[in-house]
C-alpha cells in the first residue's frame, strides 16, 4: 500500500487555484454531502466549533469519495493537539494564530519526526493505514501541508519571517481577527482593512509562498483570486444553512 497523495499541496505547488468550503458544523454527513460538491478543498474547524478528533476521524472518511481534500485547523499550535490529529490520518493543516518565526517552526516541528521535528512515533495508526504503509515514517512528510494563519498586528509585522520559514507551505490571511486586531472588530471589508490585506497578499507573494483568505464576499473573494490568493475559500457550510433555511421560511411566511 503506498503513501496517499496530497493534491491540495501539488496543486498550490503547481500555482492551480484551489477553491474551498469552510466546514464547522463538525457533522460527518455535512462534509461527506460538501466533499461532494465539487470544491478543491474542505476546511475542518476545531477552533470554532464543537469539533474534536473522534469526529474529525469520521469527517475524514466521510469525504474519502469526494473532490475535496480535507485542511484541518486545529484548536491550537499544539504538538500534542497535531500528533493526535496526524495519526488519525490529516495531512493538511491551518494553524491558527501564528505570530513569529518561532511559532512557525514550532509548527513545523510537530508534524517531522525526530531529529526534524517532535512528532511521537506510532506504529499502527490509521495515517499509515494501519502499519501497511510500510516507508511511512520515512516519507509521509512528502505529502504533508502546513499552512499558518495570520491575524494580528506582531503576525503582520513578521510576515516575511512566517512565509519564508522552512516547511511552511502557505500563509493564510485571518481576516475576521486581523480587522479586530487592526481596531475594526467586525469590519474586514473596510477599506483600511482592505489596504493591509492587500499589501499582505503581495508581500507573501514576494516570498516566494502562497497567500490564502476566506470570504464569503463574491467580489471580494474574485478580487484575492485576481490579487494571486491560490487556496480561497469562498463560504462556508453554517452561513449556507443560515441563509438558505431564512430564504425558504420567508417564502412561505410572507403574504402571497
Amino acid at each position: 500500500m503506498d503513501l496517499p497523495v496530497n493534491s491540495f499541496k501539488r496543486a498550490i505547488k503547481a500555482g492551480r487555484q484551489q477553491i474551498g468550503l469552510w466546514s464547522s458544523l463538525a457533522n460527518n454527513t455535512t462534509v461527506e454531502i460538501l466533499a461532494g460538491s465539487g470544491f478543491d478543498w474542505l476546511l475542518l474547524d476545531c477552533e470554532h466549533s464543537a469539533n474534536e478528533p473522534p469526529m474529525v476521524h469520521s469527517q475524514l472518511q466521510a469525504a474519502m469519495g469526494g473532490t475535496a481534500h480535507p485542511i484541518v485547523r486545529p484548536a491550537w499550535n499544539d504538538a500534542v493537539m497535531l500528533k493526535r490529529l496526524l495519526d488519525i490520518g490529516v495531512q493538511s493543516f491551518l494553524i491558527p494564530y501564528v505570530q513569529t518565526q518561532v511559532e512557525a517552526e514550532r509548527a513545523v516541528a510537530a508534524v517531522r519526526y525526530p531529529p526534524r521535528g517532535v512528532r511521537g512515533f506510532a506504529s499502527a495508526s490509521r495515517a499509515s493505514r494501519f502499519g501497511r504503509i510500510k516507508d511511512y515514517h520515512t516519507r509521509c512528510e512528502e505529502e504533508l501541508c502546513v499552512l499558518v494563519q495570520v491575524e494580528t498586528q506582531q503576525g503582520l509585522d513578521n510576515l516575511e519571517a512566517i512565509a519564508t520559514t522552512d516547511g511552511i507551505d502557505g500563509v493564510f490571511i485571518g481576516p475576521g481577527d486581523l480587522s479586530a486586531a487592526l481596531g475594526h472588530l467586525g469590519g474586514p471589508a473596510r477599506p483600511e482593512v482592505q489596504t493591509v490585506i492587500e499589501q499582505a497578499i503581495a508581500r507573501i507573494k514576494a516570498c516566494g509562498s502562497v497567500p490564502g483568505i476566506l470570504t464569503g464576499d463574491e467580489t471580494l473573494a474574485r478580487r484575492y483570486i485576481d490579487l494571486g490568493c491560490l487556496f480561497t475559500a469562498v463560504g462556508a457550510d453554517v452561513a449556507i444553512l443560515v441563509r438558505g433555511s431564512e430564504q425558504l421560511a420567508a417564502k412561505f411566511k410572507q403574504p402571497a
